[in-house]
């Protein structure tokens, strides 16, 4: 599969068949992950991946009452995968100082940029994605412990697509880019 085949076929997939995914393919996926770039290369995107259905169920009880949907998705997908975030190294020198005016909001980029990675590896073997932003990040967290020192970021199912909706449409690249 070409980069722009992947680009261009992957999708955000909401529903999942209960085929369970393999531990060593989830280990695979987040190896092919680990070379997404990061500030100075700093590598501050970590994974907890969630299988234990009965973790799941209480993540998507208590975690998504802000988007009940988001606990639809969670309760079905073999796996939901928390992308955390080791704190005050993305964007940040050795001693501590903010390197860019962004200050400690440089993670959000490197961690979405391994999450999109992720996604990717994930479709390439043949599994479905989607990245959820809409959940209770204090109780997720709570309840996932969450190591310290990381923050929690996003969620993301993972599992073998149960659909295969289509590309929603796109603006026009005239709308997108601006060439001086």
């Amino acid at each position: 599969m070409t980069g722009k085949e992947m680009i261009l076929g992957r999708r955000s997939i909401r529903k999942y068949s209960d085929k369970p995914v393999d531990n060593a393919l989830l280990a695979e996926i987040v190896e092919e992950a680990s070379y997404a770039p990061s500030w100075k290369h700093s590598q501050i995107t970590r994974y907890i991946a969630i299988k234990d259905p009965a973790l799941k169920e209480k993540i998507a009880a208590e975690g998504t009452t802000i988007w009940p949907g988001n606990g639809d998705i969670i309760r079905q997908a073999p796996v939901l995968m928390a992308i955390c975030a080791v704190k005050n190294r993305s964007g940040f020198e050795r001693d501590g100082s903010y390197s860019t005016v962004r200050e400690d909001r440089w993670e959000f980029f490197d961690t979405g940029i391994a999450s999109q990675t992720l996604c990717l590896a994930a479709y390439e073997h043949g599994l479905g994605s989607v990245i959820l932003g809409l959940f209770d990040i204090d109780t997720v967290s709570s309840i996932i412990e969450v190591p310290e020192g990381q923050e929690l970021i996003a969620l993301i199912p993972i599992g073998y697509p149960a659909e295969e909706p289509t590309a929603p449409k796109r603006k026009a690249v005239s709308d997108l880019l601006v060439i001086k």
